[in-house]
């Protein structure tokens, strides 16, 4: 399978970015990856919170967010509410806290859709990246750079590589699933 890196390589990053949106749902236990995706205005500048405060876990259900600049804290919270993240900080004066309440069943099964959503874009890229390395292929082919059986080969390698990433796709969602239902 490695005669096709670039492809490979587009397809491997596919599964990343999907593996990074699953970390950003929330599944009732406290993960920093939720906070990914906000920024906080610093000095005119969005910045992610992660590199303005401490981010810690300090139990199981919350999370303990510390700027190193005080100021910063009614900004952090204006972020946090504005996401959708559906969570009200508990800011103290010194630090602000996101307790995270248990998932309820409806909650569940949205997010249950959410991820099943996630990997079905996921899909889709993964074909949209067959179809290219195919039409790169039957290109090849009809300037004649490449034989008809070298394309017929390509084809069904291209195939199994998409397979393989589907496979892997549907791996990650099915585990991501359990973690939501299981809790």
């Amino acid at each position: 399978m490695s005669d096709y890196p670039e492809f490979e390589n587009k397809m491997k990053k596919t599964c990343d970015s999907l593996s990074t949106e699953y970390a950003t749902i929330r599944a009732g236990r406290a993960n920093t990856a939720v906070l990914n995706q906000i920024s906080v205005d610093y000095y005119g500048v969005p910045t992610p919170i992660q590199q303005v405060a401490t981010v810690s876990t300090p139990d199981p259900r919350s999370l303990m967010i510390q700027p190193w600049d005080n100021s910063l804290l009614k900004g952090i919270e204006k972020a946090i509410l504005a996401s959708d993240l559906g969570i009200n900080p508990q800011n103290d004066g010194r630090a602000i806290r996101l307790v995270f309440p248990p998932l309820t069943e409806e909650r569940r099964r949205d997010l249950v859709k959410q991820t099943k959503k996630y990997a079905e874009e996921a899909k889709v890229a993964i074909r949209n990246i067959r179809r290219d390395a195919i039409d790169k292929f039957k290109k090849q082919q009809k300037a004649s750079e490449i034989t008809e059986d070298d394309y017929k080969i390509a084809e069904k390698d291209i195939q199994k590589l998409t397979d393989d990433y589907i496979k892997e796709i549907d791996k990650i969602a099915e585990k991501k699933e359990k973690e939501l239902t299981e809790i």
